[in-house]
């Protein structure tokens, strides 16, 4: 019987484990929506489980160069629910110019949506082919009240630079809401035949009233290296910008009262605690609405209110706010959650939900919606258990033929009073016993060698690397190096590495990253770089003080 019972178990594991994986979604995204040609971008692919299988990456050689690929798995528990995932991101660089597809990735049976991508012409490098310079962009140059704009700049570097320092726009006009729409992101790029690192960051703008707002240059100070010389420090600037904002418009007839929400794009969406399909009177069950806005931030989407149903008694739960960054910019996401108790057994019809929106790229109102549903709740048959009687106690039924005898202390009073004496006693000693187990059990932490014995080790590291031909390996030695050099601001790729040091090094470093990302993977010397890394000499009292090459925040952190 017990074995019986242990092969039940087993068999349904296993069905959930298949269900589960069966059920897995895949996802992909892109960093931005738009590169130029010899730029790279990051892909991303997200499947909502821990998986052991990979993706298959072959379909994507037809139309892209396939560069570097890193993965995350991820566990999370959200109302004593587990949730993994997996996420690999791919670095990848386009082969031709115009609307490039990267195709459906599949992961075991499931597959991920198809993802478009803009790929323009290379931009011509500004008069002279600078070494370094700043550009800046914005999506759009006339929008709404509260819409999202979305501010991109990028600092070009083909050579070292030393003591940078980017100093923020500043934006005069309308007032307006400013929020870092992501992570800085670095890459290389080729313009005109010459190779660029690139630190690119974006700010999402929301103008709070009408009018008229400007964005003045973002500055970007640095000394540069040229041939073995550091010069004066330089100021590089980007354009200005110009943006008109509209006013909010009339609300539509069929919704007066509609809350402004300007975005790309809104979806909603619900989730259930259990099926809603059929519930008992009595118990609660939890109905979780979602509505997430692109290009809107999680304050401004206003809250769904749970309608007033007979029959159904609601009780509102404190809504949960956040956001996602996606190439587009911010989405929003609030989630208002509804403990439902059904009162009496019937079908209960939940009436559909809508949402309003303005699309600020078609400029007209739209509405997002819902659909009605059906639960039954089934009425509650259990009849109520009548309390026990209270029972009479004999002494107290007794109390009027015996006549009470008058005693100086309660009965049982000494020994109950030794017995809680004992007890404390007892939880004395082993309160003592724990305390002093606990410290024996405190592992000390081991030391960390110091920092020049651990760059010292990446160094030597990176040099059997490069003597092996192991590419990846010599990547990963020498931006860990780079991490423990600059902490403040780690280079994130090779180019990154390379304008920070001196050639030989830094004309390596540049030809393994071609070799790694370019469009024509030419090969790197093994010699060449072996010999370059002798260049780096790690000294005892240098490499406790970091170098300050490093870029400061575009804007201040959130308080």
């Amino acid at each position: 019987m017990r074995n019986r019972l242990i092969v039940m178990a087993l068999a349904v594991l296993m069905v959930a484990a298949g269900a589960s994986n069966a059920a897995a979604a895949v996802r992909a995204s892109v960093d931005r929506p738009s590169v130029d040609l010899n730029e790279s971008f990051m892909l991303e692919v997200t499947v909502d489980t821990n998986t052991d299988l990979e993706p298959d990456l072959t379909v994507l050689e037809e139309n892209f160069y396939v560069g570097q690929v890193s993965q995350l798995s991820n566990t999370s528990i959200f109302n004593g629910e587990i949730r993994r995932s997996r996420t690999w991101t791919i670095a990848l660089m386009p082969k031709s110019t115009g609307v490039q597809e990267i195709p459906a990735i599949s992961i075991g049976n499931e597959k991920s949506a198809p993802v478009r991508i803009n790929v323009n012409e290379p931009s011509n490098a500004p008069p002279g082919e600078a070494d370094v310079f700043v550009s800046s962009e914005v999506d759009q140059t006339e929008t709404y009240v509260q819409a999202q704009i979305l501010y991109r700049i990028k600092v070009y570097r083909a050579v070292a630079t030393r003591q940078p320092a980017l100093r923020e726009p500043t934006i005069s006009g309308a007032e307006v809401l400013v929020e870092l729409a992501g992570d800085e992101r670095s890459y290389e790029s080729i313009l005109n035949g010459k190779a660029y690192n690139v630190v690119e960051r974006v700010i999402a703008i929301y103008p709070q009233e009408s009018g008229e707002i400007s964005i003045s240059p973002a500055r970007f100070e640095a000394r540069v290296l040229r041939n073995g010389r550091i010069t004066g420090r330089k100021v590089f600037q980007s354009d200005t910008h110009t943006v008109s904002v509209l006013p909010i418009p009339a609300p539509p007839d069929d919704y007066p009262n509609a809350t402004w929400l300007p975005a790309r794009d809104v979806q909603l969406s619900e989730e259930w605690s259990r099926e809603p399909e059929r519930i008992n009177a009595g118990e609660p069950v939890t109905r979780r609405v979602t509505v997430s806005a692109l290009g809107q931030i999680e304050t401004q989407i206003p809250a769904i209110d749970p309608p007033a149903i007979d029959g159904l008694n609601i009780y509102e739960d404190k809504p949960e706010l956040s956001r996602r960054i996606e190439a587009e910019g911010i989405r929003g996401i609030r989630k208002d959650q509804y403990a439902m108790i059904g009162v009496n057994g019937g079908d209960i019809e939940l009436p559909e939900l809508q949402v309003p929106w303005w699309n600020i790229d078609a400029a007209e109102w739209r509405v997002a919606r819902l659909p009605a549903r059906t639960i039954t709740i089934k009425a509650d048959t259990v009849a109520p258990v009548a309390p026990p009687a209270a029972e009479v106690s004999p002494a107290i039924a007794a109390s009027d033929t015996t006549t009470p005898v008058l005693k100086i202390t309660p009965d049982g009073f000494w020994q109950r009073t030794s017995q809680l004496l004992a007890a404390a006693w007892l939880l004395t000693i082993i309160a003592w016993w724990w305390s002093s187990r606990d410290n024996k059990r405190t592992p000390r932490e081991p030391e960390q060698p110091p920092l020049y014995k651990r760059q010292a080790r990446l160094v030597k590291t990176a040099r059997k690397a490069a003597q092996a031909g192991d590419a990846a390996a010599l990547r990963a030695a020498l931006l860990e190096w780079g991490r423990l050099q600059w902490p403040d601001d780690a280079p994130r790729s090779l180019g990154a590495l390379a304008a920070r040091v001196a050639d030989p090094l830094a004309g390596e470093l540049r030809t393994l990253s071609k070799a790694s990302y370019g469009p024509e993977r030419s090969d790197w010397d093994r010699d060449a770089m072996v010999k370059a890394l002798r260049s780096i000499v790690v000294l005892k009292d240098a490499a406790e003080s970091h170098s300050s090459d490093s870029l400061p925040p575009l804007m201040p952190p959130a308080v």
